[in-house]
């Protein structure tokens, strides 16, 4: 079996770090998951990137030159700090997969922007790279995410199913696997809201552990009003941007902080639970990625709801913190062979679609 030594790069909408990690991987099966790092942006970057993801009609419309700079510069330091680190010669890297940092997204309307220039990157880490990895698909009338689901199934070989892989980044998305079947959705918000809601109240970046929302009492009202979305009703495939329940965080800023902390924690558990609805059988395993699975109330409030057990994917030997840097590994060796990143039943995509964009060292 031969094996391309590939790097991903990824940082999602919670922008809590920017995640590096190596994988030996024929773009199929075959798949050697290697070291990974994390490393922080700026302070001033990450201001700059919030205050752009919370202005919709800048972050749909400017073209954001200096930004999209900044960001490329971060991205292609961080993989030369983990080579460094790692003590990895770039001379052995094949490909570096850049997801790069997503600012908007709105498929419906045919727009996804992931800020990241990658021959930029290419020019200054001699290594090609792989980009652009959601716009095929956006542009052939699909959702565009998630992308992870192809590379769990890879993963979850031999695993009893049908089995779901929850991600709780800063929007929460599931990939359902039954033997070959693959479904997959954003399932509501995750740590966005919640990290938000944090900060503009108590000037922290999450309710770590979970510590405020034990303390606090869920209001049923405002839970009701929130799950009354229509997105809740809609079968998979489905997205959403990090702001598309922005609104919902204003119905808790009267609450006493406590109270808001575990509304907003319920809602995320309810919005998730909302997908069984959809899905063709109930999972009898559910497996938690993403920063979330680290919050202890909301992994808890998981466990009660779904009834099965819910578990961080550290339970099957997996690195909940690297797998989506992984995955963009794996996906960036997936398009140089021209290979599918997406299906109709993960992103509604007309068929299995390739993608990404190449640009040449």
């Amino acid at each position: 079996m031969s094996l391309t030594t590939a790097i991903g790069v990824m940082s999602g909408t919670s922008m809590d770090a920017i995640d590096v990690a190596l994988v030996e991987t024929d773009g199929e099966g075959g798949i050697r998951p290697g070291p990974f790092r994390a490393f922080a942006y700026t302070p001033d970057l990450r201001r700059q990137l919030l205050a752009v993801i919370g202005d919709a009609a800048r972050a749909e419309h400017d073209p954001l030159v200096a930004i999209e700079q900044a960001v490329t510069e971060a991205h292609a330091g961080a993989v030369e700090a983990f080579a460094r680190a790692e003590g990895i010669s770039l001379d052995r890297v094949d490909v570096v997969g850049f997801h790069g940092q997503t600012v908007f997204h709105a498929p419906r309307r045919g727009i996804t922007r992931q800020l990241l220039d990658g021959p930029r990157a290419a020019a200054r880490l001699g290594v090609d790279v792989v980009y652009r990895f959601r716009h095929a698909d956006v542009a052939a009338g699909g959702e565009g995410a998630p992308l992870v689901p192809l590379y769990h199934r890879a993963l979850a070989t031999g695993l009893d199913q049908p089995l779901a892989v929850l991600n709780l980044g800063g929007v929460a998305n599931i990939t359902y696997i039954d033997g070959e079947t693959v479904v997959a959705c954003d399932t509501g918000p995750a740590s966005a809201i919640l990290d938000d809601f944090m900060r503009t109240r108590l000037g922290q970046p999450m309710d770590r552990d979970g510590a405020l929302a034990a303390q606090g009492t869920v209001d049923a009202r405002i839970l009701a009003m929130m799950m009354d979305s229509p997105f809740f009703a809609s079968p998979p495939p489905k997205s959403l941007d990090r702001n598309e329940f922005h609104q919902c965080a204003g119905l808790v800023d009267v609450m006493p902080p406590p109270d808001g902390a575990a509304t907003l924690t319920a809602f995320t558990v309810e919005a998730t639970a909302a997908i069984l609805r959809h899905l063709p059988r109930p999972p009898v395993r559910w497996l938690v990625t993403g920063g979330g699975r680290l919050n202890r109330t909301l992994m808890a409030r998981f466990a009660a709801r779904l009834g099965v057990p819910v578990e961080p994917v550290e339970a099957v030997g997996w690195n909940g913190d690297a797998l989506e840097a992984q995955c963009f590994a794996w996906l960036a060796v997936r398009s140089l062979k021209g290979l599918p990143l997406s299906l109709p039943s993960t992103t509604g995509v007309p068929r299995p679609m390739p993608g990404g964009e190449t640009a040449r060292a």
